[in-house]
């Protein structure tokens, strides 16, 4: 993955807030199986059981090799329970990133972890990524069934972009947040 200059420098994400007991850091090569695993366990049932999407949630590894694959683990166990893959424009993964803009793909948190916090840890991962590597956005894609994800943009101050909607393939509809990283809270 081909990154900004600034951003080379940047420590990794080991020591972000997160959940009591749960560890945000870049995802180690021997839980990459793990990643998929949990991946493709968030969205069955959300997008159409196409095994050839389904085989691409289980790539952990190669989306590692050009992504900054994200995990959030149980510190006391180390099982992995969610997963984000970070991406910077042009890159592999790009899907509607523009230059000056982060992206994140393939949010996954597993059944057993949610309620928890990890999604929003993970989200709180990309964002402050995206800041150091002086990304003016972030954008994400997803589908019109991932309520609670949208709930969670939605409070993480994304806002709908419906004119970057877009359709991967004529049956799927992919739409689009974007958040600002310019804007101040409200005080």
């Amino acid at each position: 993955m081909k990154l900004p200059a600034t951003a080379t420098a940047s420590p990794p994400h080991d020591r972000l807030l997160a959940p009591t007991g749960v560890r945000i850091r870049q995802a180690r090569p021997e839980e990459y199986e793990a990643v998929g695993e949990v991946t493709v366990q968030a969205y069955t049932g959300l997008v159409a059981s196409d095994e050839e999407y389904i085989a691409e949630l289980r790539m952990a590894a190669h989306r590692a090799e050009h992504t900054e694959l994200l995990v959030a683990v149980d510190e006391a166990s180390g099982e992995v329970l969610g997963t984000v893959a970070f991406v910077v424009p042009g890159s592999a993964y790009a899907e509607v990133a523009r230059e000056g803009e982060g992206e994140f793909r393939m949010l996954a948190v597993g059944p057993a972890a949610r309620g928890r916090g990890v999604g929003e840890a993970l989200v709180q991962a990309c964002l402050d990524r995206a800041r150091r590597h002086g990304f003016a956005a972030v954008v994400i894609s997803t589908v019109w069934d991932m309520r609670a994800a949208h709930r969670l943009y939605a409070r993480m101050g994304f806002h709908r972009a419906p004119e970057r909607d877009w359709w991967p393939v004529p049956e799927v509809e992919l739409i689009c947040y974007t958040k600002d990283l310019r804007e101040r809270p409200a005080s």
